[in-house]
C-alpha cells in the first residue's frame, strides 16, 4: 500500500535544515525557526473542503500562474490565498518531485540566509 499523503508531505518537509512540525489549527504545520512554509489541510475538516491539500508561500505572481494552468492540482487556499500562497491537491496523481520543489521554494522565502544556502548545497 503507497504511503499516504501526509506521510510523503511530512518527509518531504521534515528534510529541509531545521524544519520541524507544530499542530496549529488542528493540522500539522511545517516551519523554520517558527516561520511557516507549509500547512497540511485534511479532507475531514473545512480547510480542506473534502479533499487533502497542502498550502505553500509562492513567489509574487506565481500563484496565479500555477492556478491558472493547472487547476487541477493548484487552487487558491483560503485565509492566506491574498498573501499569494498557493494551495496543492494531494489526491489523484501527485508530481511528488514538483511538489517538493514547491515546497523547498516556499521554504527557501521564510529562511534565514545560512539555512537557505544548506538547500543550494543539496
Amino acid at each position: 500500500m503507497p504511503p499516504r499523503p501526509l506521510t510523503r508531505l511530512r518527509k518531504l518537509c521534515l528534510a529541509l535544515p531545521e524544519a520541524h512540525e507544530v499542530e496549529a489549527w488542528g493540522e500539522p504545520t511545517f516551519r523554520v525557526r517558527n516561520k511557516l512554509f507549509a500547512m497540511y489541510a485534511g479532507a475531514h475538516n473545512h480547510h480542506g473542503g473534502g479533499r487533502p491539500g497542502v498550502w505553500c508561500k509562492a513567489a509574487p505572481g506565481n500563484q496565479s500562474l500555477m492556478v491558472r494552468a493547472a487547476p487541477q492540482r493548484f487552487f487558491v487556499p483560503p485565509y492566506v490565498g491574498p498573501s499569494g500562497w498557493v494551495g496543492v491537491w494531494l489526491d489523484g496523481a501527485i508530481n511528488w518531485t514538483e511538489l517538493g520543489d514547491l515546497l523547498r521554494d516556499s521554504y527557501r522565502l521564510v529562511a534565514p540566509r545560512k539555512l537557505r544556502a544548506l538547500t543550494d548545497e543539496s
